[in-house]
């Protein structure tokens, strides 16, 4: 079977991996790559916006399967129009993306059908904005109305912070967002809970939980994420069954309602509040980084899995009770200007971990460099915390780069 992965980053890495390990024969091509996916797979070079050269080669080299990682190609309808083809693709229609595309629409949604989130006002004009931030009570959120890589999302402390985070949104443009929301800071236990989804078949995976901020002790600028386990012992099953039925299942269901079905990757970034499960955010995809840590906890087959879905045939998910730690390396400077092409030794690093590739490639001396912020993502998967976090951590203190940090709490 020819599988093809649009995509460059640790998330598309982690898929490759995981159907490397398919006891089917897959031929895995990604488009377009890095320097770990080139490892296990043929690395494509067309950019994950170009459709119709995806559209082409997929046709040419009779892909079966293609597997829509990030976000900015659903929003592109790369769905759309591969089913306008008649090619099989797994990801959400454009339609159905916008729950990960537009705060304000998704917002709209939870409150319309009774979804638990935090209250919120949306903007596009400055003054408005400010006048009501003057009226609130902090911290409080505010969030870029667009796709922001993780980025455009502020916690203001006071109203100073605030005032500079709408400015930079609306005035300085700096998220490429026409308006921003502004919600009320929700205090709790957060976690990411993914799910395949097909209209109103919902199968819930394992949770995680990620680290957003970029420094160590929850300080510094967001993040895409700086690390990630599975699973999260403080979130109960009882509470996982709560947002199963109150917030996953009801919110597939709105979509169908609206005339948006789901089919893909739901990710619900949810918190524990002592009001119970509230929803921070939907994304339409696999979360980056908790499918890194999520998918080597999976037992079944992940292709047989996306076909069952994509062929209404019912699915029985099967997990491993191991522990999985995942700590990001990032270059000096992320989430803001940070250098590329700069060196990177993988020699020598401990066995038992998994490196997955977030922002790699090979310079013109086939030397591995980074090509991103968010640069290399170590895993281990053992029995318990403690073993999989020293052993993550044992493979991060063995890479040799000048040019890299990391987060030292993961897990």
């Amino acid at each position: 079977m020819n599988i093809l992965i649009i995509g460059r980053g640790g998330r598309e890495h982690a898929i490759a991996w995981k159907i490397n390990q398919s006891a089917a024969n897959h031929k895995i091509f990604v488009a377009p790559g890095n320097a770990g996916t080139s490892a296990i797979a043929t690395n494509i070079d067309i950019n994950e916006l170009e459709n119709e050269k995806l559209i082409a080669f997929a046709i040419e080299n009779k892909i079966d399967l293609t597997i829509v990682g990030p976000e900015s190609a659903l929003m592109n309808g790369i769905v759309d129009d591969f089913e306008r083809q008649h090619l099989k693709i797994f990801g959400p229609r454009l339609n159905a993306a916008i729950i990960e595309g537009s705060k304000e629409f998704t917002k709209k949604l939870m409150i319309q059908y009774n979804i638990p989130t935090a209250t919120y006002e949306a903007f596009n004009n400055f003054e408005r904005a400010d006048e009501y931030l003057q009226k609130q009570i902090f911290p409080i959120v505010i969030k870029a109305d667009n796709l922001a890589a993780g980025k455009g999302v502020i916690i203001a402390q006071n109203y100073a912070e605030a005032n500079g985070a709408i400015r930079t949104i609306l005035i300085d443009k700096k998220f490429n967002s026409e308006s921003l929301i502004i919600e009320e800071f929700l205090d709790g236990v957060e976690f990411s809970l993914m799910a395949f989804v097909n209209g109103d078949k919902v199968y819930p995976m394992e949770i995680a939980q990620d680290y957003k901020r970029a420094n160590d002790n929850h300080q510094g600028p967001n993040t895409g994420g700086m690390g990630a386990y599975s699973p999260v012992p403080s979130i109960s099953a009882t509470l996982i069954q709560e947002a199963i039925e109150q917030i996953m299942i009801p919110t597939a269901k709105a979509m169908v309602a609206e005339n948006r079905t789901f089919c893909g990757v739901l990710y619900g970034g949810l918190i524990a509040t002592k009001k119970g499960i509230k929803v921070i955010e939907f994304n339409a995809r696999f979360g980056d980084p908790e499918t890194e840590v999520i998918l080597p906890r999976l037992k079944n087959d992940l292709v047989e899995i996306i076909f069952d879905l994509l062929e209404n045939r019912p699915i029985k998910l099967e997990w491993s009770a191991k522990k999985s730690v995942g700590v990001v390396l990032a270059a000096k400077g992320y989430p803001n200007e940070y250098q590329t092409g700069q060196p990177i030794d993988l020699n020598g690093i401990h066995s038992k971990v998994n490196i997955l590739h977030m922002g790699t490639a090979y310079n013109t001396d086939k030397k591995l460099v980074n090509a991103g912020g968010r640069v290399l993502f170590v895993t281990a998967l053992e029995d318990n915390f403690n073993i999989a976090r020293d052993i993550a951590y044992q493979g991060v203190h063995q890479i040799k780069s000048d040019n890299l940090f990391f987060r030292n709490d993961i897990g």
